[in-house]
């Protein structure tokens, strides 16, 4: 090439020219090619190539966090936690170094209250179990059937696993990869999960001091707001709930979203 003999000196602004025609080329070009409707350039798919996927999701159905006062208490029996066969997938749980499994405050507190028939608050049912598996199942199809993305069955060098260590989550990102990999694994399942004090998969009010001071008061003081407070007198009179101890429309709403979906009547994710 002819610019392969020019010093340096002059090799740098003649390089600089060559880029900007080549520039300009590209700018013609792109003007001459077709567009969408919306003015845009169509991709051709063909040149793309896939290279991550992030999948983030909470967890299935579960019993509510805190029964409402009421004289008849819902029925939460234990045939409710009933791992349904297909979703059974076994996993390990180390902190997000490598290490033992974090302890879950959460957990702990979840086990100090017991509902009506045996279960505690906050644990996935298999209603929930059998969602976390349909969505699996739909990841499947996207990519390992219709885009060759990951292996059919689970190989943890191609697969990152992190989750909050509740045990509800936990089960949930079983049953999901369960759904994902059809329950076949090349390698152990490693879930990681952190310290609840330094967790940021949730807000942390423990380690946020920004979001305390945020958030404040704001769940008190959205009762007071007017028409709130007597709207939600109304409910709990309609409900024969006579204790102020806690219920609000957040409490209520977790309850009833819990028994629509404890059997099931509610459709299914993915199905």
């Amino acid at each position: 090439m002819i610019a392969g003999v020019f010093s340096a000196r002059t090799w740098v602004p003649v390089g600089v020219l060559a880029a900007l025609a080549y520039c300009a080329h590209r700018r013609r070009v792109a003007r001459a090619e077709p567009r969408g409707p919306d003015g845009r350039q169509p991709v051709d798919r063909s040149q793309l190539e896939l290279k991550m996927v992030q999948v983030v999701f909470r967890h299935g159905a579960r019993s509510p966090l805190k029964p409402l006062p009421q004289k008849q208490q819902a029925e939460w029996n234990l045939q409710l936690l009933e791992v349904p066969p297909h979703t059974q997938f076994d996993y390990t749980i180390t902190n997000l170094a490598g290490g033992p499994k974090p302890h879950s405050p959460f957990d702990s507190q979840y086990r100090e209250t017991k509902l009506k028939g045996g279960m505690f608050a906050g644990q996935l049912t298999n209603v929930g179990m059998q969602q976390m598996f349909a969505l699996g199942e739909r990841l499947r199809k996207n990519y390992v059937e219709d885009i060759p993305f990951l292996s059919p069955t689970f190989n943890p060098l191609e697969v990152f696993v992190r989750s909050t260590n509740i045990y509800r989550n936990l089960e949930s990102t079983r049953c999901l990869l369960a759904g994902l990999f059809q329950c076949q694994k090349e390698g152990p399942i490693i879930i990681h999960t952190d310290e609840a004090s330094s967790e940021v998969l949730y807000p942390n009010y423990q380690n946020c001091w920004n979001l305390q001071e945020r958030t404040r008061g704001r769940r008190k003081a959205a009762s007071l707001q007017p028409g709130i407070s007597e709207d939600l007198q109304k409910v709990k009179e309609g409900m024969g709930i006579t204790s102020n101890d806690g219920v609000d429309f957040f409490s209520l709403l977790d309850n009833v979203a819990a028994e629509q979906e404890k059997t099931g009547s509610r459709k299914l994710c993915g199905s």
